[in-house]
């Protein structure tokens, strides 16, 4: 897939991000356009080791996006990226990556609950990465903690890796003690031919450590304990209704037809997910993409969205719609009778 490296300056008009980046050379402004030199990803080829892209890895969240080339740069490798952009002066960021065609979201670390399920990512990758996940009690980093599949990937680049002075060493040291607290073990460190290091961390997939902690700080989660702020505990790994650990999913693309852990053990359940499956790979093919006029190949970023949960009136659904929607964007309602 050809990912863009260069973009209209007129729809990303955000002159302060580009100053501020400007010395990593991830983007600079060129006449009517925002040019990427190198990509803008500090692995420019995906290339990390012990990952196994797209068949294994498939579902990423990439904190701190910057301008999202990570995540395009692992599109020809069958991974999805959510990029991820902290509330605040970079969250231009998250422009930046929808214009360039990468599903793009922002929030805020530590203090609230990501809009993101339990156990929802296979791998999350921080590069250049400034978050303070050991703040707090180590708050943001827990919060990270249960969004993240059990067996799934931390891949965290920052200062405190790979360099020796006294503060980045007080900030590993730290990160050392709060990831072995959580039982996440460290099954790759290195350093790449420019000299910028990295750490992969690991989740475990049973309880035995956690059991084993000889100080159960934190402790696992109470069922209370997750509202809608997040909180200084470990959220405790799925089980099915047979106490049994949740397994990896299928590789892909298997992975997209075949009965996820998670899904409910309510009679009926699995019945009712297979359908769906099979009635909407029909709509989509036959309606979707021959019966509508949309010219698909010109159509990148799709919001999927049931308004029938919005719990709100229509026309603040339709304004906001209206608000999100490029111009020349289309929308499609697709609804029932019987309502």
């Amino acid at each position: 897939m050809n990912f863009p490296s260069i973009i209209s300056y007129d729809n990303v008009p955000h002159p302060k991000l580009v100053e501020y980046k400007k010395d990593q050379n991830w983007v600079r402004k060129s006449g009517d356009y925002l040019v990427f030199p190198r990509g803008g990803t500090q692995f420019k080829d995906g290339t990390l080791p012990t990952i196994e892209w797209g068949r294994h890895i498939r579902v990423i969240l990439d904190v701190g996006c910057g301008v999202a080339s990570f995540g395009g740069y692992l599109l020809d490798k069958d991974v999805i990226t959510m990029s991820f952009a902290p509330k605040d002066e970079h969250e231009a960021q998250i422009q930046f990556a929808l214009e360039r065609g990468i599903p793009a979201t922002l929030s805020v670390i530590g203090t609230q609950k990501l809009t993101f399920p339990d156990n929802a990512y296979d791998l999350i990758h921080c590069a250049r990465c400034r978050v303070h996940w050991d703040a707090d009690g180590g708050r943001p980093l827990l919060e990270l903690n249960r969004i993240l599949r059990p067996g799934g990937f931390f891949v965290w680049s920052a200062m405190p890796v790979y360099r020796d002075d006294e503060r980045d060493q007080n900030v590993w040291k730290a990160m050392v003690a709060l990831t072995k607290s959580m039982c996440w073990k460290v099954v790759s460190r290195t350093v790449d031919s420019s000299g910028i290091g990295l750490v992969i961390y690991q989740k475990p997939v049973s309880t035995s450590c956690y059991l084993k902690r000889k100080d159960k700080n934190p402790a696992l989660c109470e069922q209370n304990d997750r509202k809608n702020s997040s909180c200084r505990c470990l959220s405790p790994l799925p089980v099915d209704s047979m106490g049994n650990f949740f397994s990896w999913p299928m590789p892909w693309p298997k992975r997209l037809i075949s009965k996820p852990s998670s899904l409910s053990t309510e009679l009926g359940a699995e019945e009712m997910f297979y359908e769906d499956t099979k009635h909407w790979s029909a709509l989509v093919s036959d309606v979707y993409l021959n019966d509508l006029a949309i010219n698909w190949s010109s159509v990148r970023n799709v919001m999927d969205m049931n308004a029938h949960y919005g719990g709100c009136d229509v026309i603040d659904v339709v304004v906001e719609i209206d608000r999100i929607l490029r111009p020349g964007g289309y929308i499609v309602v697709q609804d029932t009778g019987n309502d």
